[in-house]
């Protein structure tokens, strides 16, 4: 039922708040992001965290709860002296993709600024995270909790049975390839946190059986001179699902000499991972979509007296700090804020729906003079995420008011060269390039498992297939080898290889396993 907003009097009149003023701002607040928006959020709850929490939660990747890592301590140690140095501000707020969403807001804010937090994660996240299809095809948000609750417990539980050095090792390594425990492709059934959890008995018991006939025999000496022949390469390819492109899931299911407690902490990092994997796809989308709701909803908020005018003019100056873009030129400048892309693109939908130019008709026809910009809104927010988002929405007068241009770096030349300016084969081109910088793969290195030979030597062979010749750091190459050889305990080989023309780049030669 749509709630209706009462005229006359201001929600609050002070930089002070209490508990009874956070209640009626969050009644008021989704009285519009509700009652007159249609947003569909998860039930929300509020919690009102110190400082220090706020850095707590930092240092475990935003989560309220977690399991004991060395590297956690660490992140808190460095964010806390550069916030008490005054080197570096803190987060408004954190909002955790969990049913019901868990919205944390400082005790520090002001009034005003926890109005603004909850209209922008209360209502504007809640309302992504349970309605875009990445986020309902990867994560779980019934049971995203419970599920770091028992990680939590069987990490410490293991460090008291196994020692904590030893399962500090598994983390360090599982930690190290965390980025590439990821499936990219959705499977037919939607993550379950709770069922993986319950299923987790049965699964050793099944795994005993499985590992322990698996790997119980010793290679096996060959007869003649020891090469394969491509069908026995495709047969065991075939029989072991190569190529894998997901190392923790390959290490979990397929490596020899870990025990069963260290593959369940595999399957923890694993599972952690995917459940941020949406999240690094749809930053800007993310952002943008929170920022469009809290300007929307603070502004229906002040047009019904709901907010004093002096209340306003403070939420414009948090406003217009977080969707600041420096230009080119500035010494600031350090990459396109998401918050302001976001934003941007999705207010120049709304003026596009409203008040349509010649332009936007040739650009955006079904968009166009439609009137109905949220239902536009709502379904950019649904079915996109950020590179396709920019590919299909961003607009020529965005373009204009950021001022993007599209620069050539070559290596081998003395100069940049603009490629694309202010005209209609440069905004196509501009909005291009920018879309394919949102394009995981070409900041993830696609590495994959391709082979190994259980009944030989047991070396893991790698290989990563590199775009538009950028190769992978070696020192940074060689140390999560070494980490990835000491989970899987044989020799580990990669090849880099070009995706194109299929020739060797480079390679890293067998790298052992070896104890610290």
């Amino acid at each position: 039922m749509t709630q209706v907003l009462d005229p006359a009097r201001p929600l609050y009149t002070g930089a002070d708040w209490d508990y009874p003023l956070i209640r009626k701002a969050y009644d008021a607040i989704e009285a519009v992001a509700v009652g007159e928006m249609g947003l569909d959020p998860y039930p929300g709850q509020v919690e009102i965290i110190s400082s220090e929490q706020m850095l707590d939660a930092y240092a475990s990747m935003g989560m309220p709860v977690f399991y004991r890592h060395w590297s956690f301590g660490k992140h808190f140690a460095r964010d806390e002296m550069y916030y008490r140095k005054g080197m570096t501000g803190l987060a408004y707020e954190i909002v955790i993709n969990s049913n019901p969403c868990l919205c944390y807001i400082m005790e520090e804010n002001t009034m005003t600024l926890q109005t603004l937090v909850m209209a922008h994660a209360a209502f504007g996240h809640s309302h992504f995270f349970k309605n875009n299809q990445l986020f309902r095809s990867w994560t779980d948000a019934e049971s995203i909790l419970d599920y770091l609750e028992f990680a939590k417990g069987y990490v410490a539980r293991c460090e008291e049975r196994y020692g904590q050095r030893e399962v500090e090792r598994v983390l360090d390594a599982a930690h190290a390839l965390m980025t590439h425990g990821v499936h990219r492709y959705p499977r037919r059934q939607p993550l379950n946190l709770q069922e993986e959890m319950d299923r987790r008995r049965a699964r050793v018991r099944h795994e005993e059986q499985t590992f322990n006939d698996l790997w119980r025999t010793l290679p096996q000496k060959r007869d003649g001179d020891g090469e394969d022949t491509a069908a026995e390469v495709r047969d065991r390819r075939q029989a072991l699902g190569l190529p894998e492109e997901n190392l923790l899931y390959f290490l979990e299911k397929r490596a020899p000499k870990l025990e069963h407690w260290q593959r369940e902490i595999l399957r923890i990092v694993r599972m952690v991972s995917q459940y941020f994997y949406p999240q690094k796809q749809t930053k800007v989308m993310n952002e943008g979509c929170a920022t469009a709701v809290h300007y929307h909803i603070m502004t229906r908020l002040h047009e019904t007296g709901r907010l004093t005018d002096g209340a306003f003019m403070e939420f414009l100056h948090h406003h217009t700090n977080v969707v600041f873009q420096p230009g080119f030129e500035d010494p600031r400048f350090s990459g396109i804020n998401p918050y302001a892309l976001g934003f941007h693109i999705l207010q120049d939908l709304k003026r596009m729906a409203l008040e349509p130019t010649g332009e936007d008709r040739r650009w955006f026809p079904d968009i166009a003079g439609c009137g109905d910009f949220l239902g536009v809104w709502k379904h950019a927010w649904a079915e996109y995420r950020d590179e396709s988002f920019i590919l299909q929405f961003l607009g020529p007068k965005v373009m204009r008011d950021l001022r993007l241009f599209a620069l050539r770096d070559d290596a081998r030349e003395p100069h940049l060269t603009v490629e694309a300016i202010h005209d209609d084969a440069g905004y196509r081109e501009v909005r291009r390039a920018l879309s394919a910088q949102y394009d995981l793969a070409r900041h993830e290195p696609d590495i994959q498992v391709v082979d190994v030979d259980l009944a030989g030597d047991r070396r893991l062979i790698l290989e990563h297939r590199t775009q538009d010749g950028r190769l992978l750091a070696e020192k940074d190459a060689h140390r999560v080898l070494a980490h990835l050889a000491r989970l899987w305990g044989y020799p580990v080989r990669l090849y880099e290889v070009d995706a194109r023309s299929e020739a060797v780049l480079n390679e890293y030669g067998d790298v052992e396993p070896r104890e610290d």
